[in-house]
């Protein structure tokens, strides 16, 4: 007897009800969810470290792992301490700050007084209601900060944790992937599954070579212009490039207003056209040449990820959207029934053409990547 197929209407609504309980099963063990997906992409960025330690040096599995952590951890926390200091420099012209500040603050008041005949009585009226407001929610305020520096340590903490178990067990949770599918399936399985390891590996070390680069340019092109804090809002810059679109727009924001406090308006419109800059050469020329575009997610695709990803798990969510989206990707390119999926995640099919190619010196050159 052939198997009745379900037909449109009823199959729609089996998949809303699986989106649904999906997306509410993630809201609800966010706290176990999100360090458990990034751990698996800190996974397979310390999987070559891992097993070169274990061929190289003969160290065993648990070895190997708590010492590829351990690396994690100190280049995780140089990164805080540098960007701590620069955070401290800041803190120590909390002065100069809010005396600039004071002096925008008042040069506003006279604009809104000309522009909108709104005087100064009403306006100060207004603040100081919304101050009385603001010190009413204060206890929520201090539970909040609170409560969000505990969920970051549970996080880091998480994080560790599943990233030691993930190497340390990774040849038993392959072999079940492996062995949960029927046996005409495992050769597909296998193949996805390297595929993920090969390119996610690939993709996540091109980003962090692609904040690098903006980082360097960020605080080469600041300095030149004699931006103060040109260090931090470099590092601000190319650390929120990772979240696309909406990354490189809060970083702007960010060094605007510093620059502002600092500066003046003049040193404002230099950090806007540098920012533009380097993200038209970051978007044109940075990103095919050490990212590649095997796992490239059309801008429709990358926004409604990014929005759905900051509703469902915050700032985590909009970090992890993309390279999740890319592995989607992949397992809809290789399964013949998912594969309009895939088509729809992805930019346009385009004619084969010629790489570009960037030569720096006779034996120096760089190549588009796939």
């Amino acid at each position: 007897m052939m198997k009745e197929k379900l037909s449109f209407l009823p199959k729609l609504a089996l998949v809303l009800f699986c989106l649904i309980s999906l997306t509410y099963i993630a809201i609800l063990g966010q706290s176990l969810l999100a360090p458990l997906l990034f751990s698996f992409l800190m996974a397979i960025l310390l999987l070559p470290v891992g097993n070169f330690l274990e061929h190289k040096f003969k160290f065993k599995r648990s070895l190997s792992t708590i010492v590829s952590v351990i690396l994690m951890i100190a280049v995780i926390s140089g990164i805080i301490y540098f960007f701590g200091n620069q955070l401290s420099d800041l803190w120590a012209d909390w002065p100069l700050l809010k005396q600039k500040a004071n002096v925008s603050f008042h040069e506003l008041q006279h604009w809104i007084s000309t522009t909108f005949n709104v005087n100064t009585e009403k306006q100060l009226a207004y603040l100081n209601d919304s101050t009385e407001k603001a010190l009413a929610t204060s206890a929520t305020i201090v539970a909040t900060t609170l409560a969000t520096l505990s969920s970051t340590l549970l996080f880091l903490a998480f994080t560790l944790l599943f990233t030691f178990f993930i190497l340390n067990y990774r040849r038993v949770l392959f072999t079940f992937l492996t062995s949960v599918f029927k046996e005409e399936h495992k050769e597909k399985v296998t193949e996805i599954a390297n595929q993920i390891q090969f390119i996610i590996k690939k993709y996540i070390i091109g980003l962090f070579l692609q904040m690098l680069i903006v980082t360097v340019l960020m605080i080469g092109i600041l300095s030149l212009l004699g931006v103060k804090y040109a260090v931090l809002l470099g590092l601000v810059a190319g650390i929120f490039n990772v979240v696309p679109y909406l990354g490189i727009f809060f970083a702007l924001v960010v060094s605007c207003l510093i620059t502002f406090a600092t500066a003046g308006a003049g040193k404002v419109l230099l950090v806007l056209v540098v920012f533009i800059g380097v993200h038209a050469l970051d978007g044109n020329i940075l990103m095919p040449l050490v990212v590649g575009s095997k796992v490239k997610i059309n801008a429709l695709f990358a926004f409604i990820g990014i929005v759905v990803g900051e509703m469902i798990w915050g700032i985590s969510g909009m970090f992890l959207c993309i390279p999740y989206l890319a592995i989607l990707k992949i397992i809809f390119d290789r399964v013949d029934t998912l594969k309009p999926w895939g088509i729809l995640m992805g930019e346009e099919h385009k004619p084969e053409k010629k790489k570009r190619v960037y030569r720096i010196t006779k034996r120096i050159k760089l190549e588009e990547r796939d």
